[in-house]
């Protein structure tokens, strides 16, 4: 079975050689994305709830180049770099993914690659049959 796979924008891509996406028949994984600008800078610095929405605007758009959406999304791991931001996080969560409710967990750590980043997500999808 071969494997589909969106190419990342982020500038991290090229010194560690990664997909943003990849789908192999009916399942899509989503990498850790991060609110990280192609130039390296990073959008909404220290801003948990923009931050994960630019970042699920990007989840969004690699699962369209490989034909799923975020209601195919079964599963989000969110990594914060401070537990106490998951409220704005699961704010963004909520409004983007509604009643489709996936399987979620979130992880308190203390740094991401840049210090300006505060939050990174990733996501599983299933993509039902034609």
């Amino acid at each position: 079975m071969s494997a589909e796979r969106v190419r990342s924008q982020a500038p991290y891509t090229g010194s560690w050689g990664y997909s943003r996406a990849i789908r192999v028949g009916d399942r899509v994984l989503v990498s850790g994305t991060s609110a990280s600008l192609p130039d390296g800078s990073v959008h909404a610095p220290g801003d948990p709830y923009e931050q994960s929405v630019f970042i699920l605007d990007l989840i969004e758009a690699a699962l369209a180049d490989v034909g799923a959406a975020l209601g195919d999304v079964v599963r989000t791991r969110a990594f914060l770099t401070d537990v106490e931001l998951w409220r704005e996080v699961g704010r963004a969560h909520l409004e983007r993914f509604g009643d489709v409710l996936p399987a979620s967990t979130c992880v308190g750590g203390s740094t991401l690659l840049h210090p300006e980043l505060v939050v990174e997500l990733e996501a599983e999808a299933i993509v039902a049959p034609a």
